[in-house]
């Protein structure tokens, strides 16, 4: 089954609510306007029930298949939110808001899975409900979570999930998808270092919490090329170095860390927490200083389920063809996992083909993978829920 020719007739419209979204960009849950639009578009296709204030400005629509005797619900989840960048794209249809623009894909997404809704809502060629998920806030505001946390799942009944994001580098269409592990967990810390400022002409007088920090950094690499199992990813990174002064003749009083730990596994994310948490202090301590650990927790690791990954897979192939059933894992963060933890699912990448990579401001999602995402979208729904013959 290719690409469904319902998409290539849409493909027009689809492609104008996406350009549309991209100029009128909204960060984290400030997606007044987009989901707005949102619900008057499922509204207008004849959802069943459209639904909004979830997980504070998220969306969702309920659509019945010509049967329901199954007694199956499936979750659809698309992301809405824009990131805080400048854009430097150039087209003719480029953010209208400063210091925001749609720089990981998320209006390609919406788009998407708007046309999909359109077209469930017009054939119904299923036994069982479809559950459209508008979500805001995934660039970092656990919008998922909150979903979880308002009840969505069981409100709606909803018994899998599946999500999908554009991938830039992969070619325009193709999918790629594995099993487990997908995405990383996602946690951030801050470190201050207390020392005993004073002239830089006399350091002897001083307790250097700059020369702390740089020993506290080094100390921190030793977390995943000394503690951690070599064949069990674990990122470190230190991000942001600040002093408490600003003069060349100052040796400061004060020095903050701040920086990023990414994980696959359970046990490396207790390990490397713990590690941070000894280290920092300790180090510190040999120095003549003190440390404290402030740790922000993150998104947990995204996890494929095996069955419905495999599934996911097969639909892809049938779609375009071609579908990586071993994608290499990621250690980027993905909020979606929120949403695999309370239900069995699959999350799958799109290619968006030999662009800009996302969070780059020059980045930008391709129309032309419109017609695979949302036939993707729709098979998932045809094939899980068929009308018995």
């Amino acid at each position: 089954m290719p690409v469904k020719n319902r998409f290539a007739e849409l493909h027009g419209d689809i492609t104008a609510w996406r350009r549309d979204l991209h100029e009128h960009p909204e960060i984290l849950f400030e997606t007044h306007r987009t989901s707005a639009l949102v619900a008057e578009k499922l509204q207008a296709f004849g959802c069943d029930e459209v639904v909004t204030g979830i997980g504070r400005t998220g969306v969702v629509g309920i659509i019945k298949g010509r049967n329901t005797g199954s007694g199956k619900v499936i979750g659809l989840r698309a992301d809405m939110d824009a990131l805080p960048i400048e854009e430097q794209t150039g087209v003719e249809y480029a953010s209208k808001t400063p210091g925001a623009m749609h720089a990981c894909g998320h209006d390609g997404h919406t788009a998407m899975l708007l046309g999909a809704a359109q077209y469930l809502a017009e054939t119904r060629n299923f036994d069982g409900t479809v559950a459209v998920i508008f979500q805001p806030a995934e660039e970092g505001g656990g919008g998922g979570k909150e979903m979880c946390q308002d009840g969505m799942m069981e409100r709606f009944g909803i018994q899998e999930v599946y999500g999908m994001h554009n991938w830039p580098g992969k070619p325009v269409g193709s999918f790629a998808i594995r099993s487990g592990a997908f995405f990383a967990a996602t946690d951030q810390y801050e470190i201050t270092i207390h020392g005993k400022g004073g002239h830089a002409a006399k350091p002897h007088q001083t307790v250097d919490p700059v020369v702390i920090s740089t020993q506290v950094v080094q100390a921190l690499q030793s977390i995943s090329s000394r503690n951690a199992d070599p064949s069990d990813p674990i990122v470190v990174s230190v991000t942001s170095i600040e002093s408490s002064s600003k003069a060349f003749n100052v040796i400061p009083a004060r020095v903050t860390l701040k920086g990023t730990m990414r994980t696959m596994s359970k046990e490396n994310r207790e390990l490397g927490e713990a590690r941070i948490k000894e280290l920092a202090p300790l180090t510190a301590e040999a120095f003549g200083g003190s440390a404290e650990v402030r740790w922000i927790r993150g998104y947990p690791s995204m996890v494929n389920s095996e069955e419905q990954t495999s599934f996911a897979a097969d639909v892809a192939e049938a779609v375009s063809g071609a579908c990586e059933r071993d994608a290499p894992i990621t250690m980027g963060g993905e909020d979606f996992a929120y949403m695999l933890e309370e239900r069995p699912g699959a999350y799958i990448l799109v290619g968006n083909g030999d662009t800009a990579d996302v969070h780059n401001p020059g980045y930008n999602f391709n129309d032309e993978a419109i017609p695979a995402g949302c036939s993707w979208w729709a098979e998932i729904v045809e094939r899980r829920m068929p009308v018995a013959g």
